[in-house]
């Protein structure tokens, strides 16, 4: 299992946010390339980026910065946000990005997404669908978590027939920066409907416990963000789980 420690970024700070809310915001580092350069350091072989700038805007807004960090530092990062075009996938790549993460638009305009998954290779593209429950349903969540999609989560992977997408990231968005660990029954039915997929775990990932969990459930990686921050366990640690 990959652990991917994580950097969402705002305004070019650090920053987590609570549930999704960009209104909970909790900033944490205004040198980016420093905590990119200690996940190195700790022994990270990936990093996850999110530009929350682009997610919230709809456009991309600091993947220019992406671009920079991945340049000068010697991780491969899986990065996404503000994703709208083939141009913008492009660019993410041509900067040094090694896998660019598609948001909503996995979401809400499938066909333009398994267009860029023939185009640059599943291998290089994450289909990241945020849910919140609805009664017994999991509902998408769209445009930096504040709309919600009118297909459940199981029609929006069915868009994607076998063989045609390979990374999926699902983050269950009620747990998100709450610390209350992964929902790992969740993703072991995803991971039942869907064995071709390579999932990741993110949101709730509070302890090392969390993280050998995802592992014996058959994740292929988990996003860690807050609980590093506020040191419930490092980076070093966690790869150790890996």
């Amino acid at each position: 299992m990959i652990v991917y420690p994580a950097i969402d970024l705002r305004a070019g700070v650090a920053v987590r946010l609570m549930h999704g809310r960009f209104d909970q915001v909790t900033a944490y580092d205004t040198n980016p390339a420093a905590r990119l350069a200690g996940f190195v350091a700790s022994g990270a072989q990936w990093a996850h980026i999110v530009d929350l700038d682009g997610a919230e805007a709809g456009r991309a807004v600091q993947h220019g910065l992406i671009g920079e960090l991945a340049g000068a530092i010697d991780i491969r990062i899986q990065s996404g946000g503000g994703v709208r075009s083939a141009d913008d996938v492009q660019a993410l790549l041509d900067a040094g990005v090694s896998r660019v993460v598609v948001g909503s638009l996995a979401v809400s305009a499938p066909d333009t997404v398994a267009g860029w998954l023939e185009r640059f290779g599943p291998e290089r593209l994450t289909l990241a669908i945020d849910v919140r429950a609805d009664g017994t349903r999991w509902v998408p969540s769209l445009k930096g978590w504040t709309q919600a999609a009118d297909i459940d989560l199981w029609a929006a992977l069915d868009r994607y027939p076998t063989g045609t997408a390979k990374h999926l990231l699902v983050t269950d968005v009620g747990r998100d920066g709450a610390l209350t660990g992964p929902n790992l029954e969740l993703l072991t039915e995803i991971m039942l409907r869907r064995p071709d997929l390579k999932v990741q775990a993110s949101g709730g990932v509070s302890s090392l416990d969390d993280l050998k969990a995802a592992r014996a459930i058959g994740c292929d990686g988990a996003i860690i963000g807050r609980a590093i921050y506020e040191g419930r366990f490092t980076v070093d640690e966690a790869v150790a789980v890996q």
